[in-house]
C-alpha cells in the first residue's frame, strides 16, 4: 500500500520548549518549518513539555524524539511522531506519533510509521522497534496489525492508562 511522502522534522530544544508553552509565535521563529496551531495546541503541549524536560536531562535523545511530521507534497506540518528517546542498551527504541485530526483519514500515521521503521532499520544499534497501543485506540491496532509486531505484554502508563506492548525485530 502506497503511502504519501512524509519526512519527520526535528526541532531543536528552543522551539520544542515553545511549544511546551503554548507559545506558537515563539515556536515559529525557531522552527525550520511552517508550525500548525494544532501543534502548540492542547492535543501536543504535553508531549512537548516532556520532550523540552528530556532534552536537558537526556542531550543525546534530541536526534530521535517527536518531531513534527511533515508532508512533503503538500508542504505542510500534518502531526507529530518519532521515537521515545535514542536507543537503549538492548538496542529498543518506541514509536509515537499523532494526525492533526485536519489531515487524518489519508495515509499519514502509515507513512510515520513507515518512516519510523526505515530509520531503525537504517541505524546500526536499533534492534526492535516498540509500539504501545491502548486497547481502545482501534485506528492504532488496525494500522500496528498489519506489520509483522508481536504482542509482548501490557503496562500501565499513568497518563494513558493500560496499553498493550507490540515488538518487532528491526536488526540484522
Amino acid at each position: 500500500m502506497s503511502t504519501p511522502p512524509v519526512r519527520i522534522v526535528q526541532l531543536d530544544a528552543a522551539t520544542i520548549g515553545a511549544l511546551a508553552d503554548g507559545d506558537l509565535d515563539r515556536a515559529r521563529r525557531t522552527s525550520p518549518i511552517a508550525l500548525t496551531a494544532w501543534l502548540a495546541g492542547p492535543d501536543c503541549v504535553r508531549t512537548w513539555r516532556y520532550r523540552a524536560t528530556q532534552v536537558v536531562d537526556a542531550p543525546q535523545d534530541l536526534d530521535w524524539i517527536t518531531g513534527v511530521l511533515w508532508a512533503d507534497d503538500a508542504g505542510v506540518a500534518v502531526g507529530k511522531a518519532g521515537f521515545h528517546a535514542a536507543p537503549d542498551a538492548d538496542g529498543m527504541v518506541e514509536i509515537g506519533y499523532a494526525v492533526d485530526p485536519d489531515h487524518r483519514r489519508r495515509g499519514y500515521a502509515r507513512a510515520a510509521l513507515e518512516a519510523m521503521l526505515a530509520r531503525a532499520r537504517r541505524e546500526p544499534e536499533v534492534q526492535v522497534l516498540r509500539a504501545t497501543v491502548s486497547p481502545t485506540n482501534e485506528a492504532s491496532l488496525a494500522l500496528i496489525g498489519q506489520y509483522p509486531f508481536v504482542e509482548v505484554g501490557e503496562q500501565w502508563d499513568d497518563e494513558d492508562g493500560l496499553e498493550t506492548i507490540y515488538e518487532i525485530s528491526v536488526g540484522p
